[in-house]
C-alpha cells in the first residue's frame, strides 16, 4: 500500500506545480522560467526538511509523492534548451547556475531548519 502514499502526494504535488508555475510566471515579464525555478527550489527545501522526519510513510507521501510531482527536472532541461535555442544564452546559463545554487542552498536550509526543530 506504499504506492497509495506516493499517489496521494502526487495528486497534490502535480496541480500545485502547475498552479504555482502559472501564478509566478504571470507576475514576471521575462523569458526566464521563474515558475519552474520556484517549484524546484521549494521542493528542494521541503526535501531538506524531511531529513528530520524518520517516518518512511512521510517520506513516501511528501518526498516521493508531493516533491516528486512538484519539482521537475525535465521541464527545467527543456526550458533551458529553449532559452539557448532562442538566443537567450545568458538566461540559459543563469537558469542552470541559479537553479543549481538555489536548489543546493534550499536543501541545506531545509536540513538546518529540520535540525533546529529537533
Amino acid at each position: 500500500m506504499n504506492w497509495l502514499l506516493v499517489v496521494a502526494g502526487a495528486v497534490v504535488g502535480a496541480p500545485l506545480r502547475y498552479l504555482t508555475d502559472r501564478a509566478v510566471q504571470a507576475r514576471h515579464d521575462s523569458v526566464f522560467p521563474w515558475g519552474t525555478f520556484t517549484v524546484n527550489v521549494v521542493g528542494s527545501f521541503v526535501l531538506g526538511l524531511l531529513t528530520g522526519v524518520t517516518s518512511a510513510q512521510a517520506h513516501l507521501l511528501l518526498g516521493t509523492g508531493l516533491c516528486g510531482a512538484l519539482t521537475t527536472y525535465s521541464t527545467f532541461s527543456y526550458e533551458t534548451f529553449r532559452l539557448y535555442e532562442n538566443g537567450a544564452k545568458g538566461y540559459a546559463a543563469l537558469n542552470v547556475a541559479g537553479s543549481l545554487a538555489a536548489g543546493l542552498g534550499a536543501v541545506w536550509l531545509g536540513v538546518e531548519t529540520a535540525a533546529g526543530l529537533r
